[in-house]
């Protein structure tokens, strides 16, 4: 189609090509913009006229700066549902001339209103990324990178059944696949999965296509698999966690659909174990300066040597060049 079709598309359509995967980044953030328009408007009205309690009206109102905060002219949206709670992915970086792509996958309650944060800015998806992307440029400043903050899947609420299960993990790899076969060009990627996101990156570590080289997790409940190995992920698969981090006392199981298998950090899963120094807690792997962000960094570069392991030598970076899979 020609630029004046695409827009057309775009104009009409907004919220189908701002969700399609394969459709051009820029088409879909001018889809995405006008779709954001349509929903900030939707929600002033439904205040104005709807009778809403003092939470409703509350949640109204931090819906619309949300939503107006994503309309800012240099965010860069790829995908916006404002159905149910809402999901939304953005673009840090410029996505079709980047030589690496990196993908931040969260965790539970991840939705619209938990996309950014004024307080804990780090914990956010939107914060994550803005961090990582400033310590990959900081890695390989003449490397052009691009950070995706994916909080475009349906997540658990709080820690209950559904983030004890992989009921909605499933549905999240599903979608986390599609995303890495259509982003553009021939960049590498690597995937970032904190906490149950971890847990949707090793539902979809089989069905990943090749360009999909590193995977990485941070507080991991556990990723549905008793090894690297059964994972049959052709990436590298990396773990850290804090010592500090509640997820430590989780049993780190699988009963009868229930838990979601080994440590990731155990010597028998057979991941990359990283440093995470400088972390605070479970929710402190992003923030700028620690030596998790910092390991996120050179793995989404590339930078392999300069990776830090938890312990001390090299183990976490043994054969590194040779095959793929750790």
């Amino acid at each position: 189609l020609g630029v004046a079709q695409r827009h057309r598309l775009a104009d009409r359509f907004p919220l189908v090509v701002g969700n399609l995967n394969g459709a051009p980044a820029g088409l879909r953030y001018r889809a995405n913009r006008i779709s954001l328009a349509r929903a900030l408007r939707l929600e002033r009205d439904r205040t104005a006229t709807a009778r809403l309690n003092a939470d409703g009206r509350h949640q109204a109102i931090r819906r619309m700066h949300r939503l107006a905060a994503l309309m800012r002219p240099e965010r860069q949206i790829l995908a916006f549902d404002p159905a149910g709670h809402g999901r939304v992915a953005e673009v840090l970086g410029d996505l079709d001339r980047a030589q690496r792509i990196s993908v931040i996958v969260p965790g539970v309650d991840t939705h619209l209103l938990t996309f950014q944060r004024t307080s804990r800015k780090y914990s956010a998806p939107a914060g994550m990324a803005e961090s990582l992307y400033a310590a990959e440029r900081a890695a390989a400043p003449r490397t052009r990178t691009a950070v995706i903050a994916w909080a475009d899947y349906t997540a658990p609420a709080g820690v209950g059944m559904d983030s004890a299960t992989g009921r909605l993990a499933e549905g999240g790899a599903v979608r986390l696949a599609a995303l890495a076969e259509a982003l553009p060009g021939t960049a590498e990627v690597a995937l970032f999965c904190h906490s149950y996101g971890s847990v949707v990156c090793g539902v979809a570590a089989r069905r990943l296509p090749a360009r999909v080289t590193d995977i990485a997790v941070a507080g991991s409940p556990g990723m549905r698999a008793a090894s690297v190995t059964e994972l049959g992920a052709r990436a590298r698969v990396w773990a850290m966690r804090d010592g500090d981090d509640w997820i430590e006392v989780v049993p780190h199981l699988e009963v009868g659909g229930l838990g979601h298998g080994e440590d990731p950090v155990a010597p028998e899963f057979g991941a990359r174990v990283m440093s995470a120094a400088g972390a605070i807690g479970h929710s402190g792997y992003f923030e700028p300066g620690t030596e998790s962000v910092v390991n996120f960094a050179e793995i989404g570069v590339g930078a392999y040597d300069g990776v830090s392991c938890a312990t001390d030598g090299d183990s976490c970076r043994r054969d590194i060049y040779g095959e793929a899979a750790a």
